[in-house]
């Protein structure tokens, strides 16, 4: 079994043509409402609160780096014999530059959770989940630390910013509309065996983002591929690997790479998970090139996860930024369960 789930994991990386204009995170995986509306509901437990930050560029822009911080929540309900409804709520705040460049978005995921099989004591489970996120958005922007042409004095040689400039821009774009949807299947082979994939598509109705009081600029809609599992050594030590390809437009990504864990198996069970995973990213005229290593380390402790990442920047911005790239927090409690339903969910 462990060969087969290997051989599997290993096509996918090969096979995918891996590289979006959105804010990203390296630690994906433990992104989920971010990433896939599908995964909405897909955890061990009753309900899930995620709360993610990251901070990039930091060596570069100083306190104008760029900085995302994501919060959802999700939780699931049975309507079948083993199907499940699937709620959430998602809400997303990035900020970049000096400009500070802001982005905000918050969404409302619905989903349902079809078993496909499953045995008696819960193993073998497959399930194919179908999820749905509308929420809206709104994009803002500081110009007090812009200066445009109009306001260059050539007498002084210098820049006025109490002379008009004469921009037909607005500091904020309408709020729109906000609409994505995803697909996600899992299948488990034992207690620390499984496998996952899935696809979603955000901004999938392409809404205007434009500056202007009657511009029209379309946000580019984000199609990503992804999939992961858990590939067991003995009861106690497993791997986690895991990729992402994502393309928005013209920008492209791919994160893949592998975590391993270990873990005491006790009544308060306490795992340790460590591993190294590489960004590779379209450049112009440049190609999919290395754009970073990232080393991450997570920490569980019963029914709570932390996870700690650090980019080391391998791009053409590695001299500017002494390959300092940006470092990323995840914290992720799952409530245990309260009652006899219970669904298998693979790790992540």
């Amino acid at each position: 079994m462990r060969l087969i789930i290997l051989a599997v994991f290993s096509f996918l990386f090969l096979s995918m043509p891996l590289q979006a204009q959105d804010p990203h995170f390296s630690q994906f995986y433990n992104a989920a409402l971010q990433i896939n509306p599908a995964m909405t509901g897909i955890f061990n437990g009753q309900f899930r609160v995620a709360a993610n930050y990251r901070n990039q560029w930091s060596s570069i822009l100083g306190t104008d780096a760029f900085q995302t911080i994501a919060v959802a929540g999700d939780m699931r309900y049975r309507v079948f014999q083993d199907d499940y409804l699937t709620f959430g709520v998602a809400v997303l705040q990035d900020q970049a530059g000096a400009g500070q460049l802001r982005q905000t978005r918050g969404g409302l995921n619905l989903g349902f959770m079809k078993q496909l099989a499953g045995g008696k004591y819960r193993t073998n489970d497959q399930y194919l989940s179908f999820g749905l996120q509308a929420g809206f958005g709104q994009y803002s922007l500081d110009y007090g630390n812009f200066w445009f042409s109009n306001q260059y004095n050539g007498g002084t040689e210098t820049v006025d910013p109490t002379l008009p400039s004469n921009e037909l821009i607005g500091d904020k774009t309408n709020i729109f509309l906000d609409i994505s949807a995803g697909l996600l299947y899992y299948a488990l082979f034992d207690d620390d065996a499984s496998i996952y994939g899935g696809g979603a598509i955000a901004h999938a109705n392409r809404p205007n983002i434009s500056f202007q009081e009657n511009g029209d600029e379309s946000l580019y809609s984000k199609y990503i591929i992804h999939a992961g599992g858990q590939v067991p050594f003995n009861p106690n030590f497993s791997m986690l690997p895991g990729a992402m390809f994502a393309f928005q437009g013209p920008s492209q990504e791919t994160v893949f790479g592998t975590n391993f864990r270990y873990t005491n198996h006790d009544r308060y069970e306490v795992a340790i998970r460590a591993g190294v995973w590489a960004r590779l990213a379209n450049k112009l005229d440049q190609g999919v090139n290395l754009d970073a290593l990232i080393y991450s380390f997570i920490l569980e402790v019963e029914r709570w996860n932390l996870g700690i990442s650090y980019d080391v920047n391998h791009s053409s911005l590695k001299k500017a930024s002494q390959s300092r790239g940006g470092v990323e927090i995840s914290l992720i409690y799952e409530h245990p369960y309260e009652s006899r339903y219970r669904v298998n969910c693979p790790q992540f």
